[in-house]
């Protein structure tokens, strides 16, 4: 079974969202890397990676991540992260890759995309 990989963009908020679908490994995460560094690039630094329908995340994916933190934090910008809540169910395959490896508490995560793009926004959700 082929999953599609797909990036799209938009804006909300003063924020720029970029949601991902389908499994970021070795061969997608260059495609967010670049998609990342575009919108840096064109002068956005709030950046929102809504990452709910990422199946599979393996440490290319949890790499692009961290240099996608470092690159907006460079710039004084603010990364935050969408993923399923934590306890939920269907507890999200990225979430638990970032929490395994203990990455987690570098980003800022929030459960839906209103959340992550109100102004101050609530408290993260801690790991």
């Amino acid at each position: 079974m082929v999953v599609a990989f797909n990036v799209t963009g938009g804006e909300q908020g003063g924020w720029a969202v970029l949601h991902v679908s389908g499994e970021l490994d070795l061969v997608t995460s260059p495609v967010l890397r670049q998609r990342v560094h575009d919108e840096v690039a064109e002068g956005r630094h709030r950046l929102v990676l809504d990452l709910s329908e990422v199946y599979f995340c393996d440490s290319s994916g949890v790499g692009v991540l961290i240099a996608a933190r470092r690159l907006i934090r460079s710039c004084r910008g603010r990364l935050r992260l969408i993923l399923p809540a934590r306890g939920a169910a269907e507890d999200s395959h990225v979430n638990r890759v970032l929490g395994a490896l203990g990455v987690r508490r570098l980003f800022d995560v929030y459960d839906d995309l209103a959340e992550a793009v109100a102004e101050d926004g609530p408290e993260p959700l801690t790991a």
